[in-house]
C-alpha cells in the first residue's frame, strides 16, 4: 500500500485489516472524485456533488469509527493516510465541501442573508476542524504545505463570508455599529490568512480578493452612514457573540453498501470448464439460427416472386370484391372529391383564365396611359419650347415602365404555365372522371364469377387457396405484418 499523500512511503502486510482500510480509503477517494467531476453550475450537478461528498465522508467515518484504521495500525501499517487521525481530518474536509455545495445553492436561490450566513459559517467550522487536524501530529509533518494553506484560507474565506452575509442582515435592521464590527472582524481574518497561506491556487485567491473588495465597499459605506447619520459606538470584537451556524450535511452511513451478509458475492461465477462448454454451445446455436434464417429469407423471396407471378392474392381479393386502395391515396382522392372533383378543377381553371384576362386588360390600360402621357409631354415641349422645363416623360416614368415590363413578363410566363396545365388536364380528363365515383373502390375492376360452374367445387377451392395463402403469408409476417392484415381477416371469415 502506497501512502496517498507521500507515494514514496509504502507498506506490505499480510493483514486483512490493512486490506479493509485500503478498500475504505479508496471508496472515499472515488466518491470525492465523483463529486469533483459533477457540474455544479446546475441543480442536478450540485445535488450529485453534495451527495457524493457526504458518501465520501461516510467512508472515512467508517474507516475511523469501525476500528479498521486502528487495527491496521496495530497490525503494523505505518502509512499515515489510513490512521484514525487522517480519516477524521478527511471526513471533516468532505463535509466542508458538501456544506459548500449547499452554500452555493442558497446563494443561487437568493435566500435571505441570515440563512446564507449560517450555512457559510458551518462551512468555515468544518474547514477549521480539518485545519486543526492538519496542524496537529502526526499530520502536521505529513502533508504538503499547500494543503494546509488551502484549508486555512478556505476556513478564513467562509468565516469572512459568514460575517459579510450577517452584516447584510444587520444593515437591513439598521444595526450599523454591529455591521461595521462584523465586517472588520471578517476582513482581519482574511488578511491574516492571506499572509500565512502560501502557494494556494489562483482561483481561490481571486475569490478571496473579490469577497474582500465587496466587504471593503460595504464597510466604507457603513462607516460613512454611521459618521453622518447614526453616530453609534462600534462594539469591540470580544463583546460580540459567536456567529450562528446551521449544518445541513452529515456523513452518509455505508452500512448497507458494505454489508455482504445478504449477497452471495461469487454466486454468478461459473467453473472454467462449464464456461467453455456454454460458450461452445452458444456458438453452435447461433450458427444454426443464422443458417436457418438465411434459408428462410431465401424461401420467402422465392415465395413472394411466385405469388406475384400468379397474381395472388390480388386476384382472389378482386373476385371477392374486397379490393382496397392505400390509405394515403384514398385521402388524396377524398380531398379532390371534396373540392368538387373534375368539375371543381375545371372551375379553378376558368377562374385562372378570368384572372389572366383581367390582368392583361390592366396592363393594356396602364400602357395606354403611359403612352398618352408621353404624347402630351412631346406636344407641350413643341408648343412651349424652352419654357417647358419639366423633365422628359421617359425619365419620369422609367421606374413605372420597368415594373410594367416585369409584370408583363411574369404574366406571360404564368399564361404559358396555365396553358400547359390546361393541356395536361384536357388530355387526362377522361381518366379523371373516375374521381366522381363514390366510394372510389367501386371504380376498381373486379373479376366476375363464371356463369356456369364446371364441377361445383369452385368455392371450396377458393377457400382452401385462401387458407393456404394465409399460412404462407404468416411466415412472411416479420417483414410484411402491416400489409397482411386483410388476409388474416379473410382467413378468419372462411
Amino acid at each position: 500500500w502506497h501512502d496517498a499523500f507521500k507515494t514514496n512511503k509504502k507498506v506490505s502486510l499480510p493483514s486483512v485489516h490493512l486490506e479493509k482500510a485500503a478498500v475504505l480509503f479508496n471508496l472515499g477517494a472515488v466518491y470525492s472524485q465523483i463529486a469533483l467531476a459533477a457540474d455544479r453550475t446546475t441543480d442536478v450537478g450540485i445535488r450529485t456533488a453534495c451527495g457524493a461528498f457526504q458518501s465520501a465522508a461516510g467512508a472515512f467515518a467508517w474507516l475511523r469509527e469501525s476500528g479498521v484504521a486502528a487495527k491496521a495500525v496495530a497490525a503494523g501499517a505505518t502509512t499515515v493516510d489510513v490512521t484514525p487521525d487522517c480519516a477524521a481530518m478527511l471526513e471533516k474536509l468532505m463535509l466542508a465541501q458538501a456544506q459548500e455545495c449547499f452554500f452555493e445553492k442558497v446563494i443561487a436561490g437568493g435566500k435571505p442573508p441570515a440563512l446564507c450566513s449560517k450555512v457559510a459559517r458551518q462551512v468555515g467550522v468544518f474547514y477549521e476542524e480539518a485545519y486543526a487536524a492538519l496542524c496537529a501530529p502526526p499530520l502536521s509533518q505529513h502533508f504538503d504545505r499547500t494543503w494546509v494553506s488551502h484549508v486555512q484560507l478556505k476556513a478564513a474565506q467562509f468565516y469572512a463570508d459568514a460575517c459579510y452575509r450577517f452584516s447584510l442582515d444587520l444593515h437591513q435592521q439598521e444595526e450599523i455599529a454591529q455591521e461595521i464590527a462584523r465586517l472588520k472582524i471578517g476582513m482581519n481574518a482574511l488578511a491574516d490568512a492571506k499572509k500565512a497561506a502560501k502557494g494556494v491556487a489562483a482561483p481561490l485567491l481571486d475569490s478571496v480578493n473579490k469577497l474582500e473588495s465587496n466587504m471593503k465597499t460595504n464597510l466604507d459605506r457603513a462607516m460613512k452612514e454611521n459618521n453622518s447619520v447614526y453616530l453609534m459606538r462600534v462594539p469591540e470584537a470580544g463583546t460580540l457573540g459567536a456567529l450562528p451556524a446551521a449544518s445541513l450535511v452529515k456523513s452518509t452511513s455505508l452500512a448497507e453498501v458494505l454489508d455482504a451478509s445478504n449477497e452471495r458475492l461469487f454466486s454468478s461465477l461459473v467453473p472454467d470448464g462449464s464456461m467453455k462448454a456454454l460458450s461452445k454451445y452458444t456458438e453452435m446455436v447461433d450458427d444454426i439460427i443464422r443458417t436457418q434464417a438465411e434459408k428462410l429469407q431465401q424461401s420467402s423471396e422465392i415465395t413472394r416472386v411466385r405469388l406475384k407471378e400468379m397474381d395472388l392474392p390480388d386476384s382472389i381479393l378482386s373476385l371477392e370484391g374486397n379490393v382496397s386502395i392505400p390509405a394515403d391515396l384514398k385521402e388524396d382522392v377524398e380531398a379532390v372529391q371534396i373540392s368538387g372533383g373534375p368539375a371543381g378543377l375545371e372551375a379553378e381553371l376558368q377562374q385562372l383564365r378570368d384572372l389572366n384576362r383581367v390582368n392583361q386588360e390592366l396592363l393594356v390600360q396602364t400602357e395606354e396611359m403611359l403612352q398618352k402621357e408621353a404624347s402630351e409631354d412631346a406636344q407641350f415641349r413643341t408648343q412651349f419650347g424652352s419654357r417647358w422645363t419639366r423633365p422628359q416623360s421617359s425619365t419620369l416614368t422609367k421606374n413605372i415602365q420597368d415594373r410594367l415590363n416585369l409584370f408583363a413578363g411574369n404574366l406571360k410566363k404564368a399564361a404559358a404555365s396555365d396553358a400547359l396545365i390546361e393541356r395536361d388536364v384536357k388530355e387526362s380528363y377522361p381518366l379523371m372522371s373516375i374521381l366522381d365515383r363514390r366510394p372510389i373502390e367501386s371504380a376498381l375492376p373486379s373479376i366476375s364469377r363464371p356463369i356456369m360452374s364446371l364441377d361445383g367445387n369452385e368455392d371450396a377451392i377458393v377457400g382452401a387457396l385462401k387458407q393456404s395463402l394465409v399460412m404462407h403469408l404468416f411466415l412472411l409476417a416479420g417483414e410484411h405484418v402491416a400489409g397482411l392484415t386483410c388476409f388474416f381477416k379473410l382467413g378468419k371469415t372462411n
